[in-house]
């Protein structure tokens, strides 16, 4: 039984997180990483002891059997100990497999937008699915100590409690003890005895189970399913089981079959982003949590194939947003969005996210090493370590990782955390620069950086943006005077395009930016 249950715990927990993972951006949004962590690691029941109270009555009922009691209780209480004692490294297993489990769901959760913009979903769902197979393990064995732990308790138990009633029996007889009080006392007892064997096994609370049920079905039933993401993931799975479109976490209806049908190849999709400019025609978006805001009002903008576009304007004019509707985090209200004439919908979103590089202000780093972090959104079968080494060059990292205590191999902590913010951005950059992706988003990737940081970061920037199609998005106006082209956006619109020079000589916002920043241009 317990090893049935524990591969039904691994399954259910498996399913969960992929069905999460599949859900659109708005349920990240309108869910708390650690709501949805719980229901990965929470137990599905409560141990609740009915132990105390009625010992108290037992011992006030009959004196003389109490010290039999007693000793009933101490043995039980000796095997219990026994069992804590010899089941140490298993529960400390059970815990550090839990612990690992919950790590990696709220890593992977809380960085869900540097997941989607990489296409790390296979690679995170491979990484749960092992953990959740090592927790099955440790499961089946616990469950086989406590079972083993059972039957030895309950022998303990019954034999106690024979020598028990055989006492009381003699008690009646010699008119020491009322019948009415021995039979009392046996009712107590077994009310006892099934307390204690709850306390060392497993009597669930069915409330904490029917809570948890209720809490995972509300995301097995969830309606915020993404059916570009869905199919792309489940076109790239091996596993029958998730390909399955009548069972599993891509099942009961979660991909769209016309939708499915009406998607272009991979091919297609990489050869118009090399080759087409991409086009943002009359677009209208507001955020799903926020419908009555308009973000973008009707906005229109060409980023050129090959060349750097930049993106400026004052704080909430719709920069951020641009971004996100590329990354395809959202799509938009109404308007469209395509490369070399062709919706970007028409693409599966496993496919798009290959094409699409996205560098921020604040990179996620996983809490593995440097060199897994640079090759992150790759199959591992195609990365070499010549590869990565290649890119951290190009992105000025490869000095500073040689000095690291274990060098490409070294632990960079939770989300990058042992590194400098210079050194996570250059790392983000080289992983842009592995990925190859002909489009490229650097939304502030330079604002929160000192000024060494900042010369090392922005040359590898300049070496990545070259050939690509570039989106930056920037506040500070001295990191986008070179762009071929400069567009700026306000509520929701862009008001002015042109180069640096033409702007500037217009004398319209973009040169209002340009004297209250101060800045000495040439």
């Amino acid at each position: 039984m317990t090893v049935i249950w524990e591969k039904v715990m691994a399954r259910l927990r498996s399913q969960i997180f992929r069905r999460i993972l599949i859900q659109k951006m708005v349920f990240f949004d309108r869910h708390k990483v650690g709501e949805l962590t719980g229901l990965l690691t929470s137990d599905l029941g409560s141990l609740k002891s009915l132990i105390t109270g009625t010992l108290c009555i037992l011992f006030t009922l009959s004196t003389e059997l109490a010290p039999v009691l007693g000793l009933l209780m101490i043995s039980v209480s000796v095997l219990v100990a026994l069992f804590k004692r010899s089941t140490v490294p298993t529960f400390k297993s059970y815990g550090i497999v839990q612990a690992r489990i919950s790590d990696c769901a709220s890593e992977t959760f809380s960085a869900i937008r540097t997941v989607r913009s990489f296409g790390g979903e296979k690679r995170q769902i491979s990484f749960f699915d092992n953990l959740a197979l090592a927790y099955q393990n440790s499961g089946t064995k616990l469950g086989v100590l406590k079972s083993a732990n059972e039957s030895l308790t309950r022998v303990v138990v019954y034999v106690s409690l024979m020598a028990l009633y055989v006492l009381g029996g003699s008690k009646v007889n010699a008119g020491k003890l009322s019948v009415g009080t021995m039979a009392s006392f046996i009712g107590y007892t077994f009310t006892l005895t099934f307390a204690v064997q709850g306390a060392v096994n497993t009597l669930g609370d069915l409330r904490g189970t029917f809570a948890s049920v209720e809490r995972i079905n509300s995301i097995l039933s969830a309606k915020d399913i993404d059916d570009s993401l869905a199919y792309g993931l489940a076109k790239e799975l091996d596993n029958k089981e998730l390909e399955d479109s009548s069972s599993g976490a891509y099942g009961n209806g979660s991909v769209n079959k016309h939708f499915m049908s009406a998607l272009k190849s991979s091919s297609s999709c990489s050869k118009l982003a090399w080759s087409g400019d991409i086009q943002l025609k009359d677009v209208y978006f507001s955020y799903p949590l926020r419908s009555d805001v308009e973000i973008l009002n009707g906005l229109d903008l060409t980023i050129e194939c090959g060349k750097v576009t930049a993106l400026v304007g004052p704080s909430g004019a719709g920069k951020s947003t641009v971004v996100q509707l590329l990354a395809r985090y959202y799509e938009p209200t109404q308007g469209r969005i395509t490369v070399a004439g062709e919706d970007i919908r028409v693409f599966d979103k496993r496919e798009w996210s290959r094409v699409v590089s996205l560098v921020n202000q604040d990179p996620v780093l996983f809490s593995v090493s440097v060199g897994e972090n640079i090759a992150y959104g790759l199959p591992d079968d195609v990365v070499s370590k010549d590869d990565i080494i290649k890119a951290a060059k190009a992105a000025n990292a490869h000095e500073f990782i040689i000095s690291l205590p274990q060098g490409y191999d070294t632990l960079v902590g939770e989300r990058g955390g042992l590194l400098s913010g210079g050194q996570r951005q250059r790392i983000a950059i080289a992983r842009a620069l592995l990925k190859n992706a002909p489009i490229l988003i650097l939304d502030e990737a330079t604002s929160a950086l000192d000024a060494t940081s900042e010369r090392l970061v922005q040359e590898a920037l300049n070496h990545l943006m070259k050939g690509r199609t570039s989106l930056v998005i920037a506040h500070r106006l001295s990191t986008v005077q070179n762009a071929h082209r400069i567009a700026v956006c306000s509520e929701g619109k862009i008001i002015e395009l042109g180069t640096h020079a033409e702007l500037v000589a217009k004398g319209g916002s973009y040169a209002s930016l340009v004297g209250t920043q101060r800045l000495a241009f040439e």
